[in-house]
């Protein structure tokens, strides 16, 4: 499948992967997305945030992740997720182009002020990571009676 290349063609992939790198540390420093549906790159897991009057869930896309080997916190109404991706390489390959994340990951997402960090739920599975996170009680909306 990876056929030997002779020293030119080498050296001429070699520098193209050196353009390739610089290209990617140019544009890979700004912080908006590259495009309108696209998270910033170098984000691992993707993530998805939703919200009810209830709760909130969050979705980290984890495949080829084990889950036990996850690490998730909250402090101060930020959620914590960190976790390594290995992902399995040839050792005598030449790879010139790698687009799935592979190594070690942390992301952290502001939660709204009203979650309540002593009511989360987290269940993994299909390679992604459901995280529930519970309104306060005293935060949610009632009914107030006229009399």
């Amino acid at each position: 499948m990876f056929n030997r290349l002779t020293p030119f063609e080498s050296s001429l992939f070699d520098e193209f992967q050196r353009l390739e790198r610089e290209m990617d540390d140019l544009f890979g420093r700004w912080p908006w997305p590259i495009g309108i549906r696209s998270a910033t790159r170098g984000s691992f897991p993707p993530v998805n945030v939703g919200a009810t009057s209830d709760e909130v869930d969050v979705y980290l896309f984890t495949p080829g992740v084990d889950p036990k080997t996850l690490d998730i916190s909250i402090q101060q109404n930020v959620l914590s997720v960190s976790g390594e991706r290995k992902l399995p390489k040839k050792e005598d390959a030449n790879y010139y182009r790698q687009e799935r994340f592979d190594g070690e990951f942390r992301r952290a997402i502001m939660l709204p002020e009203d979650v309540d960090a002593d009511r989360v739920e987290a269940r993994c599975e299909n390679g992604i990571l459901h995280i529930k996170v519970q309104r306060r009680e005293a935060a949610k909306p009632r009914q107030i009676e006229v009399k």
